[in-house]
């Protein structure tokens, strides 16, 4: 029998189960990276019903959460994902490269480069803003601790870090001045947490650091949702842009027999359902229409493709992520 790593069966024992299921009942598993939690809580029901109501058949959704890395990384373990929901194209490559568990042509298999919804990094900061924190410049002063998740394991952290390198990029010009910028920005942050809701409970519940960088999504659900009393809200001049790409899994459909319900369950993402609730939990819709309806829930700020500040993401990850990269570089001085 298969050893299970510990880190593995964690992640299986939180997935939490659908009681009394009826035999005809199929059950998908999306595996999605740590910030959906809510968008996902509320897409789930929304599909159920759409799919009972269009086919009478009964399907039911399990859900898994993490860092990005961390839950492709779990995927090719072992973690039998029907779907997976993740920010950045790099890990669902990884399930195509290094597992044999995704087609290699999945970008072409939904609209929009298979990226429902796409969304940037803000900053959350304490009620009053009392660093006086602006702009990625305030992050690297001697008096500001940030807070960002690991970017060797964590998109929300990979998305952090390029933004700030985009930011610098455009400001310095010279690569070893962006370098350098990047390097002070992580010498600030106290903590590398694993993942972006990791990142988010350092800050919120533990107190710690004067400013969290994290998805937009993020950022909103805490200060207008949650706990508008303590926090507060700023944009950046310069963020960067991050998709949010979704890929079935075709190895595993293919072996349960789930192979149609795990395609409708992704491509009913771009339906104007669930669009709709997609900008209502402030991720960037695909839809134009929604995104036009929800412009409220979204400022204007220049956003960076990956391609502008560091090149495609293949380049990027071997460059900047892979052991050894540019981050254990300058995270190491």
């Amino acid at each position: 029998m298969p050893k299970i790593s510990t880190a593995l069966l964690a992640i299986l024992l939180a997935i939490p189960a659908w009681p009394s299921l009826a035999r005809d009942t199929v059950t998908l598993l999306n595996v999605s990276y740590d910030v959906t939690r809510e968008l996902y809580n509320e897409y789930n029901p929304l599909f159920v019903k759409y799919w009972q109501s269009n086919t009478g058949e009964a399907v039911a959704i399990n859900q898994s959460h993490g860092g990005s890395s961390k839950q492709a990384r779990a995927v090719i373990d072992g973690l039998d994902a029907d779907v997976v929901t993740m920010n950045q194209q790099t890990d669902i490559d990884a399930l195509s490269e290094k597992g044999g568990l995704v087609n290699k042509d999945w970008r072409s298999h939904f609209p929009d480069g298979s990226s429902p919804y796409r969304s940037t990094i803000v900053f959350l900061v304490r009620k009053g803003n009392p660093k006086n924190i602006k702009d990625w410049d305030d992050l690297i002063r001697s008096d500001v601790s940030p807070i960002i998740p690991n970017p060797k394991t964590s998109g929300n952290g990979r998305y952090s870090y390029l933004g700030a390198w985009g930011y610098a990029k455009e400001k310095f010009g010279a690569e070893d001045k962006t370098r350098d910028f990047v390097g002070k920005l992580f010498k600030r942050v106290p903590v590398l947490d694993t993942g972006g809701r990791g990142a988010t409970t350092t800050f919120v519940e533990r107190g710690i650091g004067d400013v969290l960088l994290t998805f937009e999504n993020e950022v909103y659900l805490i200060a207008k949702k949650l706990n508008p009393r303590d926090f507060d809200v700023v944009i950046p001049s310069v963020s960067i842009e991050s998709d949010a790409p979704v890929a079935v899994v075709d190895k595993v459909v293919d072996k349960k027999g789930t192979r149609k319900e795990a395609e409708a369950y992704l491509q009913y993402l771009w339906s104007d359902e669930a669009q709709r609730v997609i900008a209502k939990h402030y991720f960037r819709p695909s839809s134009q229409k929604a995104l036009l309806e929800n412009r409220a829930n979204f400022p204007n700020l220049k956003l960076l493709t990956i391609e502008q500040v560091a090149g495609d993401w293949a380049s990027v990850q071997k460059a900047h992520f892979n052991d050894g990269g540019i981050f254990d570089q300058i995270y190491a001085q």
